[in-house]
């Protein structure tokens, strides 16, 4: 799912190409899509845009005479920006929105279709998107602890949490935690103020350098390859893979549609934590530690034939 780089870059590259444009035409091919009626999308058409933002991980395309545009590109939702009129895909795509000078395309891989479109009017209704997480960035320490102990949840839950912190999801969550070199299993009211304020200075920097390398490497160019698994990262979708600090293989943790990457060495003391479906399989000859995971893959490795 684009999180807060991904969608900055998004709403960046957007403000250079739409801002002061004409929404001339919205094409809508999935029924899918468009989950509010009032105002329907022929009232946005003829509009000129007046802005573009970011709101959590939506992208808020402001229109003239306080109409708003609201994507949600949830997990494999992406934006093209292709030549005016261009043709929506046959298989991935989901809307176009025509200007004089492009197109903007919405598409979404897979077979669930959970990318969203709402259009509404005014500051107020506007504001029901806002599930009131801090901006990271734009706020400082106090901020952040008060936000981070206002319920007691593991660190990997809170990060991810809208409620609590903006625009940080699976990918940036992970990379957040083996830089402040901390368990994400670990319990918010545990952190001490010096870890606290170590996972804080982890994050602004995570998402300050990804907004700046990705902006680096769209450059002047609509930015297209958006994923959440990124060459440079350093522990997410790197499972079984070594740790770039430490050299420990990376674990993960998996749950419903989500996993969780993370370095025993680096943030857990290397105590391997416990993957739902795999320990309740293996029960006692689940490893406790990196040192027994290794033991284990070397007597198989060396087990004669």
């Amino acid at each position: 799912m684009p999180e807060l780089p991904d969608v900055t870059v998004y709403v960046e590259s957007l403000r250079s190409r739409i801002g002061g444009a004409i929404l001339r035409r919205i094409r809508i091919a999935s029924p899918f899509l468009l989950r509010s009626v009032d105002p329907p999308p022929g009232e946005a058409e003829g509009r000129r845009v007046s802005g573009v933002r970011r709101l959590g991980k939506r992208i808020v395309v402001e229109l003239e005479g306080g109409l708003f545009v609201v994507l949600h590109l949830m997990i494999a939702g992406r934006l093209r920006w292709k030549e005016a009129g261009a043709r929506i895909p046959g298989r991935l795509g989901l809307a176009a929105f025509d200007f004089d000078a492009g197109t903007l395309l919405l598409t979404e891989a897979g077979t669930k279709r959970r990318a969203s479109l709402h259009l509404v009017r005014g500051e107020a209704a506007l504001s029901d998107f806002d599930r009131g997480g801090l901006e990271i960035l734009e706020n400082d320490l106090d901020a952040f602890k008060e936000a981070l102990r206002r319920e007691s949840h593991t660190l990997k839950r809170a990060l991810t949490d809208p409620g609590l912190f903006s625009g940080v999801g699976n990918a940036y969550s992970d990379e957040i935690l083996h830089r402040a070199r901390l368990s994400p299993l670990r319990l918010t009211r545990q952190l001490s103020d010096e870890e606290a304020a170590r996972l804080r200075e982890a994050a602004v920097r995570t998402l300050e350098e990804w907004t700046g390398r990705l902006r680096r490497e769209a450059s002047d160019r609509f930015p297209e390859k958006v994923t959440a698994f990124r060459e440079g990262m350093a522990v997410h979708g790197r499972h079984g893979q070594p740790c770039r600090d430490c050299g420990t293989l990376v674990q993960r943790i998996v749950y419903a549609e989500n996993e969780c990457n993370y370095c025993p060495r680096c943030q857990t003391g290397g105590r391997l934590l416990a993957d739902r479906s795999l320990s309740r399989l293996l029960k006692d000859d689940w490893p406790k530690t990196i040192e027994e995971l290794e033991n284990a893959r070397a007597s198989r490795t060396l087990r004669p034939r």
